[in-house]
């Protein structure tokens, strides 16, 4: 799978803007990643990764408690990391 970085960065900027706002849960954005951008199997992402696949599966599927090392393993090859984001609550307006 070949990719332009135009089109790299876009797909990352998009999948950054749906996990900032709500629209794409931490599993669907991994998975997204991984296939959208890489074009990797998930024991190949895994292993670049230095997460074994059960957790990369884990993650992928929203299931566990995923500790912070790990989801900071798959979006580093991104140039993301986890952080904090100020939700937006209705008597803010």
């Amino acid at each position: 799978m070949t990719i332009t970085l135009d089109a790299r960065a876009l797909l990352i900027e998009r999948v950054e803007q749906g996990l900032a706002d709500g629209s794409l849960a931490i599993g669907e954005a991994v998975r997204r990643l991984r296939t959208e951008v890489t074009g990797l199997h998930q024991s190949q992402f895994a292993k670049m990764c230095k997460i074994s696949v059960r957790t990369l599966v884990h993650i992928e599927h929203g299931e566990g408690n995923q500790t912070l090392k790990s989801l900071n393993a798959v979006f580093r090859p991104f140039g993301l990391q986890m952080g904090v984001v100020k939700v937006r609550r209705e008597w803010d307006d």
